[in-house]
């Protein structure tokens, strides 16, 4: 498969990745999405990673939900993010 096709069916892979985790997608389109990552690392990577990311955000249980962030914590966030903004657009 030439660079340009393998970057279009990554690209169609991507699009229903998160279908196929949630075996959401008929058999001969998982078969399809299963020999495509047969035979692409980059996508086998990708698909590892949102398999991960998945399944710790299904495990996530948090025992408590945080107290706000006070008012100079919030203040100094946002000092650092408008000197990040300056620095990206100088202008």
């Amino acid at each position: 498969m030439e660079s340009d096709e393998r970057t279009e069916k990554c690209k169609e892979i991507f699009s229903v990745l998160s279908d196929y985790l949630n075996l959401e997608l008929p058999p001969d389109a998982c078969q399809e999405i299963e020999a495509h990552l047969a035979g692409c690392p980059p996508c086998i990577e990708f698909a590892e990673s949102l398999r991960k990311t998945v399944e710790l955000c299904r495990s996530y249980r948090p025992d408590e939900l945080p107290e706000p962030i006070g008012k100079q914590a919030r203040g100094q966030l946002l000092d650092a993010y408008q000197r990040m903004l300056r620095a990206r657009n100088p202008s």
